[in-house]
C-alpha cells in the first residue's frame, strides 16, 4: 500500500478539476438548478439574520458582533463551507462505496498518494455558488464598516493576507475532520451516523464563540475550541477582518497562533487515522 512520490500532484489536481467541470457542464440544467438551490438557501439564511438584527444591535452582549461584523462572519462561513462541499464532501461521502464495491483496490494500485486521490477525485462545482455570494456579502459589509461615521474599520494591507491564510486553516481543519470520519468506513463498513455527527458539530462553527457563555456555554466553548477545534475555523479569520484582535483582549489575541497549531495537529492526526485505516483494509478480491 505504499505510495510513490512521482506524479506531479498539481497537474493531477488540475486534471481532476477539469474533468469534473466537463461532467457538470454535460448536464447544465442540473448544474443550474443546483446553483439556484444554493442561492435560495443562502438568501433565506441571510433573510433570517436580517430579521434578527431588526430586533437587536449585536449578537452576544458586548461581543462586538454587530450587523455588518456578523455579515463578515457569515461570508467567511460561506467561503469555507463552499470549498469543503465542492472539493471534499462528495469524495468523503463516496468513500464507503469505494470500499463496498472494491473500487478502493484500484486507487491503491495507482502510483499516487491514496489519500490525495480519494479526497479530490471529483469536484462539485455547483457548491461554489455560495462562494460567489460570500464575495459580494463580504465586499458590501466591509464597505459599510469602513465608511460608517462612528469608529470606522481601518483595513491594513496585511489583513486580507492573514484572512486568506486563516481561511485556508479553516478549510484544512474541516477537511481533517471529514477525512477522519470517512476513513472509519474501513472499520465500520457504513458510517452514515458519523456523517450526521460531522454536520452536528460543524453547526457550532457557524456562530461567534462569544455566544457560548454561562453554565452550559463555557463547556461547549472549551470542547469545540481546544478538543475539536471547529470554533476557530470561522471565528479567527472573521475576527481578523471585522474585529481585529488586540493585546488588550486577554487570551483572545492568542487565537490566531492556536489556530495554526490546531491546523497542523488536525492534518497530522487525520493522516495518521487514514493510514491506520488503510492498514486494516482487506482487498475485495482477498
Amino acid at each position: 500500500m505504499s505510495n510513490h512520490v512521482g506524479p506531479n500532484y498539481l497537474r493531477v489536481f488540475w486534471t481532476l478539476v477539469r474533468n469534473s467541470l466537463v461532467r457538470d457542464m454535460t448536464f447544465r440544467s442540473n448544474f443550474l438548478i443546483e446553483c439556484l438551490s444554493s442561492f435560495s438557501w443562502v438568501l433565506m439564511n441571510l433573510g433570517f439574520y436580517l430579521l434578527i438584527f431588526a430586533y437587536t444591535q449585536e449578537i452576544g452582549r458586548g461581543s462586538g458582533w454587530g450587523k455588518y461584523e456578523f455579515f463578515v462572519f457569515l461570508a467567511t462561513t460561506m467561503f469555507i463551507n463552499s470549498v469543503v462541499q465542492a472539493f471534499f464532501m462528495p469524495n468523503a461521502q463516496e468513500f464507503s462505496e469505494l470500499i463496498r464495491s472494491g473500487s478502493l483496490d484500484f486507487a491503491l494500485l495507482k502510483p499516487i498518494d491514496t489519500q490525495f486521490l480519494v479526497s479530490l477525485k471529483q469536484v462539485d462545482w455547483s457548491a461554489l455558488a455560495n462562494f460567489v455570494v460570500g464575495l459580494g456579502l463580504l465586499g458590501y459589509s466591509l464597505f459599510r464598516l469602513t465608511t460608517r461615521p462612528e469608529d470606522p474599520l481601518r483595513l491594513t494591507p496585511m489583513m486580507p493576507v492573514w484572512y486568506v491564510f486563516y481561511l485556508g486553516c479553516g478549510v484544512a481543519i474541516m477537511y481533517s475532520l471529514m477525512i477522519s470520519l470517512a476513513a472509519t468506513s474501513i472499520w465500520l463498513g457504513r458510517n452514515q451516523t458519523l456523517y450526521n455527527f460531522w454536520f452536528y458539530i460543524t453547526n457550532f462553527s457557524r456562530y461567534p464563540m462569544e455566544i457560548y457563555s454561562g453554565t452550559y456555554g463555557e463547556p461547549l466553548r472549551f470542547l469545540f475550541t481546544f478538543l475539536i477545534p471547529v470554533l476557530v475555523v470561522v471565528n479567527v479569520p472573521a475576527r481578523i477582518m471585522a474585529l481585529p484582535l488586540r493585546w488588550q483582549d486577554g487570551m483572545a489575541h492568542l487565537l490566531p497562533a492556536f489556530a495554526v497549531v490546531a491546523t497542523v495537529v488536525s492534518l497530522v492526526g487525520s493522516r495518521w487515522v487514514f493510514q491506520r485505516a488503510l492498514g486494516s483494509y482487506r482487498s475485495a478480491s482477498s
